[in-house]
């Protein structure tokens, strides 16, 4: 949902604008959260590093995507990771005392803005809900009936980075559903069977 178009002509007057190149970080791990970012062109990733400095990726924030808002109200406001751009992005960061001030006289952004909290909460209790089950097999086909019988990914690594599961266990997993017939795998996307029509 894009929350911008909630706002009116003196609302835009708040937000602040920038533009970043990519691979720039935007915020560092521990830096205090002021404002909401709201991506208006290209996209973040929130990452912080093992300490064997493997990449952990939190979250991705496309187009009209927020960010910040899950600490702007929280007791302790700091990110927990990086922010960095994927790719040229612009963001328009809007602050928490501004933000405050559109809550009390804009209905409608305020039940766009809750819309956007309540579909983060479900996304992080379905990703709990998913590492917490212990077979490879179980993760995926989990996965598979949160999305409608339907994953696309961009590559079986980045998938496997997505169900907290090596690769080469991935690839297995399946290889195992296919010959057992509960999945199809089409060019990066696989379905469940039984939910094909």
């Amino acid at each position: 949902m894009n929350v911008l178009k909630c706002l009116d002509k003196e609302e835009k007057k708040l937000l602040k604008t920038v533009s970043y190149k990519a691979d720039e970080t935007v915020f560092r791990e521990n830096d205090e959260c002021f404002a909401i970012g709201i991506v208006l062109k290209g996209s973040v990733k929130i990452v912080s590093y093992s300490h064997l400095g493997n990449e952990i990726v939190f979250n991705t924030v496309n187009e009209n995507g927020i960010f910040g808002n899950n600490l702007l109200f929280s007791s302790s406001p700091y990110y927990k990771g990086d922010v960095e751009t994927l790719s040229d992005t612009v963001i328009a960061y809007l602050h928490k005392n501004d933000l405050l001030s559109i809550f009390r006289r804009n209905e409608s952004f305020l039940t766009a803005y809750l819309e956007i909290q309540a579909d983060f909460g479900k996304a992080l209790n379905s990703k709990i809900k998913l590492l917490s089950l212990a077979s490879a097999k179980e993760r995926l086909l989990y996965l598979l009936e949160d999305n409608d019988g339907t994953v696309r990914y961009g590559s079986i690594t980045s998938l496997a980075g997505e169900l907290n599961l090596e690769r080469e266990t991935l690839s297995r997993t399946v290889s195992s559903l296919v010959k057992e017939g509960r999945i199809i795998k089409d060019s990066h996307m696989l379905h469940l069977k039984d939910r094909l029509s």
